[in-house]
């Protein structure tokens, strides 16, 4: 009989399907991505290897068992008529032989005989996937693939691709599947033109093809001249060939460009040996390559192993590593925030690593640092891929020499001023400074004071304020509004127009918004919206002083952490004198309480760029007269992204990350919907 499965065992699954599921309902269907997509893989990953291991854990509701997400709305839904499936990943040859292996078995339980099936092995394109249907042998929908079920028509844009068909060359009724992709010659070619326009340019051609393919407007496609590989036939009306080889072949004859790389592999060993090939011709090619896809060659074979609840079981996408490379750690240093929060920082050996040179890294957190067991002096493997912060992923332990000094947290850092402690945070893996006025720490906040989102100083920011700091002359947000110009007089590198300049700033900032003045504070967890949320539900500064956390609690987007954050810092003596010698300088304007619904009520705008009559400030003011939420950076769950002429960054990763970009004109439209 056989035993049952440690309690550890059970514990780790039922956290494995807890996370996950919060995480693909994050992403999926609230466009908000906490983790990133390699990360869930590999939590996706490790679930599927305890799953195998003990099969009387699955249930029929985990995450391996099922596709998940719902399309975005944007565009015209569009139901498939085949369902699309993803693929399981495999990140070794051992994965590989492991799969192989599984395949083996299935077959022979299915024909009573050992079978050793033939491979076809493909280049996975890093791109966007869509499903192409013809009618007649003319295209009629295009779709992405959504959550499997149901896409999104975006057959306008793919009409401008001109590596697809229009027209087959029969007319018969198909639905294939294939890989939108942009060269990697046309997208240098873009961004150089970009460049010379003095635009932002683009991360990376991936990026650039899936934004492209959600634009609304058709001509910026066909302007950025995509290209597309077709690599499946889900459904003819005509006969299905017989092999995976063949049906790659008759895809071109109707007129698909198929990528000509495929193989025809005798066994899986072969497979490994295409794939390590291709790690190394990949980046000669004009398109991005992720990995390769293998296939049990032979139709029979692959009806005859299935599905599983979300992927094929005749099929496995063989994953290329993420670039790494070496380089010795150094040292650990350690950074300070405002909020007073002390972070490790690797000092690294500088390297070259996926384009970029980097030279630190940060190690998050003590607990980090026991994991990877990482010494000053260690060679470490570091890993970036795109513009992802650079991780430090293992140690390469065989290159110790014993010299190597193993890190101990400590209990004191100077950057954190008073007696220099600092201690654990309850519960949490992060350490804070004890003192409450390290100089680190004050110099950021009063930085934060100033900036343009917060009091909007012109012409004090950092390093003037670190020569205000150095010269005795600031040391609270208050001493800034107590400056004289008798003060100033001296000091190097001010004249008489910049000391005049900067006494008029300051004169013109003491009066401000209520948001403005709680979100120049620093009170943790407090930032731009949260601030705008309490200004416009409690209205003056005086009722938010006196609220408790339940109070804080019952607003609409504030949690329990902030809550408490919020009543802790207002009881606090020393903050209850900041707040009231700052109104002695400050006049706070009369709030506005928002009003419910509006026709962007729930939704979360991003403004960027120059827009051709709406400052800033007026756009987010609508925003926010019409219900809606304004954020100042782009995720998952940004609902419209309102772009202007240049508009950067933030334009390119909401092209990155498919959310709808609209122009000013379309903004219009939106609130007199």
């Amino acid at each position: 009989m056989k035993k049952a499965p440690p309690k550890e065992i059970t514990e780790r699954i039922k956290k494995l399907r807890d996370t996950i599921n919060k995480h693909r309902y994050n992403y999926h269907v609230l466009d908000k991505e906490d983790i990133s997509a390699e990360a869930l893989d590999s939590l996706k990953y490790e679930l599927a290897q305890i799953e195998e291991e003990y099969p009387e854990l699955i249930t029929s509701d985990s995450p391996s068992q099922r596709v998940a997400g719902e399309p975005l709305k944007s565009f015209k839904k569009a139901p498939h008529k085949i369902e699309q499936w993803s693929f399981n990943d495999a990140f070794s040859p051992d994965d590989i032989h492991d799969f192989d292996e599984r395949v083996k078995r299935m077959l022979k339980t299915k024909y009573g005989k050992n079978i050793n099936p033939t491979y076809t092995c493909e280049l996975k394109i890093d791109g966007l996937k869509v499903v192409l249907e013809y009618k007649k042998g003319v295209l009629d929908v295009a779709a992405t693939r959504g959550d499997g079920k149901i896409g999104e028509d975006v057959t306008a844009n793919i009409r401008t691709i001109e590596s697809i068909p229009l027209r087959l060359s029969r007319d018969i009724d198909v639905i294939v599947e294939g890989e939108v992709w942009i060269g990697k010659k046309q997208f240098d070619a873009i961004n150089a033109s970009r460049k010379k326009n003095g635009e932002d340019v683009f991360a990376n051609p991936r990026n650039m093809s899936a934004g492209t393919i959600r634009q609304l407007d058709p001509r910026i496609v066909a302007e950025r001249k995509l290209s597309n590989f077709t690599y499946d036939l889900a459904k003819t009306s005509e006969d299905m060939p017989k092999d995976q080889m063949e049906e790659l072949v008759y895809l071109q004859k109707l007129g698909f460009w198929v990528n000509d790389n495929f193989k025809h592999c005798k066994n899986i060993d072969e497979t490994i040996s295409y794939w390590k090939k291709w790690q190394h011709k990949k980046d000669k090619q004009d398109y991005l390559i992720d990995g390769v896809v293998i296939k049990v060659n032979k139709k029979e074979y692959q009806d005859a192993l299935g599905y599983t609840g979300k992927a094929p079981r005749f099929a496995i996408a063989f994953k290329f590593p993420a670039e790494q490379v070496t380089t010795v750690l150094e040292d650990i240093v350690f950074q300070v925030g405002r909020t007073g929060v002390v972070t490790p920082v690797a000092v690294l050996r500088p390297v070259l690593v996926a384009g970029s040179t980097v030279s630190r890294a940060t190690l998050h957190n003590e607990d980090e640092i026991k994991r990877l067991d990482v010494r000053i002096g260690d060679t470490v493997i570091l890993q970036k891929a795109g513009d992802v912060i650079p991780d430090i992923v293992k140690v390469v332990t065989e290159m110790r020499t014993s010299k190597e000094k193993p890190f101990v947290f400590p209990q004191y850092i100077a950057e954190c001023g008073g007696d220099g402690r600092i201690e654990r945070v309850n519960g949490q893996a992060a350490y804070k400074c004890v003192s409450k006025d390290s100089d680190a720490q004050n110099r950021r906040k009063l930085y934060h004071f100033t900036s343009k989102k917060v009091f909007n100083i012109d012409g004090l920011g950092p390093k003037v304020i670190d020569q205000l700091v150095d010269a005795g002359l600031v040391n609270t947000p208050v001493d800034i509004f107590r400056l004289k110009k008798g003060d100033i007089d001296g000091l190097p590198r001010f004249a008489e127009k910049s000391i005049n300049n900067l006494i008029d700033a300051i004169t013109n900032a003491r009066t401000v918004t209520l948001a403005r003045f709680v979100a120049s504070l620093s009170i943790p967890q407090v930032g731009e919206e949260t601030a705008i949320l309490l200004a416009e539900t409690l209205g003056d500064i005086k009722t938010i002083r006196t609220k408790k956390a339940t109070d804080f609690e019952s607003i609409e987007g504030i949690g329990p952490i902030v809550a408490m954050e919020l009543e802790k810092w207002f009881n606090q003596e020393i903050h209850a004198k900041l707040v009231d010698d700052l109104l002695n300088f400050v006049e706070i304007e009369k709030t506005q309480k928002k009003k419910g619904g509006g026709v962007l009520a729930g939704k979360t705008v991003v403004v960027t760029g120059t827009l051709p009559t709406l400052s800033r400030e007026k756009a987010h003011e609508l925003v926010r007269e019409h219900g809606g939420s304004v954020s100042s950076s782009v995720s998952k769950n940004t609902s419209y992204v309102l772009a202007g002429e240049n508009a950067g960054s933030k334009l390119e990763k909401a092209q990155d990350l498919d959310v709808s970009v609209i122009d000013e004109k379309a903004f219009f439209k939106l609130l007199t919907n």
